[in-house]
């Protein structure tokens, strides 16, 4: 159970993302501006899952839906969470626009609804840095994840100067600010995942710009 302290935190991290939602793809690294932006992401994501058809994938802290469109997109059964009513507004209406399915709902990222072993694929973009929990969160990937199934972190380290908004909290959030692939990917083998590997995101058309900061992914698995 969370404490009353993670739980504050995460109300107002809540009201972060539902304040952002509406405008939130408008940036350039957030959304999809070109059809070149979205041939380069779906590349990563193929990369990423091979020619597998219809795996379970869950996207976790799904923001606005682009992971899961995209996934949805490429013919996965997709489930997308996040605590952020508004995005999941946004994500939905997305998803009609596009006529793609995907079950959308409110969850905590620390705290899934989901039954053992249910997904083949658990991914997250731009998350682990917003929760006060990251080794309980990663405990509940592995928990939802079948036995060998993939679990894959987008991340990257831009420093404690960005979102100065969370400065109120940023003390109760381990890795605001991200982190370097390194760490992150040794943070993940000492909590249980295993045959890790990164791969840089630095290409200037998955992000509409030239990347200012290290961007990565980081891949592991869920033991048999």
């Amino acid at each position: 159970m969370a404490t009353d302290s993670s739980c504050q935190v995460k109300q107002l991290v809540q009201q972060h993302w539902d304040g952002r939602a509406k405008t939130f793809d408008e940036k350039s690294h957030h959304g999809l501006h070109s059809e070149e932006q979205h041939r380069a992401w779906i590349s990563v994501l193929t990369d990423l899952v091979g020619d597998k058809q219809a795996l379970q994938v869950l996207d976790v802290g799904c923001g606005t839906g682009f992971l899961s469109l995209l996934f949805a997109e490429l013919g996965h059964q997709v489930t997308g969470v996040d605590m952020s009513e508004q995005m999941l507004m946004q994500a939905k209406q997305k998803a009609r626009h596009s006529d793609l399915s995907v079950d959308f709902r409110l969850g905590d990222a620390e705290a899934l609804e989901d039954e053992d072993a249910r997904y083949d694929l658990v991914i997250e973009r731009h998350i682990i840095w917003t929760l006060p929990n990251p080794e309980k969160a990663v405990r509940e990937w592995l928990r939802v994840l079948k036995p060998g199934g993939s679990l894959a972190l987008i991340e990257g380290a831009w420093g404690q100067n960005k979102h100065a908004e969370y400065r109120e909290i940023h003390s109760s959030l381990p890795f605001f600010g991200g982190q370097p692939s390194d760490k992150l990917e040794a943070f993940l083998r000492e909590n249980g995942i295993v045959n890790t590997r990164v791969t840089p995101l630095m290409e200037p058309t998955l992000w509409g710009e030239v990347p200012q900061h290290p961007r990565y992914l980081v891949v592991g698995l869920r033991g048999e």
